[in-house]
């Protein structure tokens, strides 16, 4: 029974396997180009400037990642320039960032949409995380990315 479960494993790798499921990543440099082909041949797109940005992965070649941003652009970007840090991108136009995991605890910090927060932990609908100067929990549907 073992001798199957690797055959099964082998021929179709566990990534295929859970393709349904969203894979987050998030960019590993200050400086990250968007191809428009699987290739370091095809012409740039974007040249991202953020670190820890974070993408959605949508297709593989080789070394290479299909991905889409929280702006719907969409590209290649080469393996190496990715990383497993937990982030993400505030979607709504304003979220605020509270002390504890309540809406009654204290307001820390008022949010504006595309505002990058690096994730700690996440609970089921809230998420700790850091923003610059402030530390503190923001609801989980505000964000988008490697929670």
């Amino acid at each position: 029974m073992l001798k199957i479960i690797l055959i099964i494993l082998f021929i179709f790798p566990i990534e295929k396997v859970f393709s349904e499921e969203e894979i987050f990543k998030t960019l590993r440099n200050d400086k990250v180009n968007l191809r428009q082909g699987p290739s370091f041949d095809y012409p740039i797109k974007i040249i991202y400037k953020k670190k820890f940005l974070p993408v959605l992965i949508q297709d593989t070649s080789d070394n290479f990642r299909k991905i889409k941003d929280h702006e719907n652009n969409s590209g290649w970007i080469h393996i190496s320039q990715l990383s497993k840090k937990k982030a993400a991108i505030v979607i709504d136009d304003e979220s605020i960032m509270f002390n504890a995991s309540t809406v009654y605890s204290n307001p820390i910090a008022l949010l504006k949409k595309g505002r990058l927060v690096k994730i700690k932990k996440c609970k089921e609908n809230w998420c700790k995380g850091v923003s610059g100067d402030f530390k503190g929990w923001v609801k989980k549907e505000s964000l988008w990315g490697l929670l």
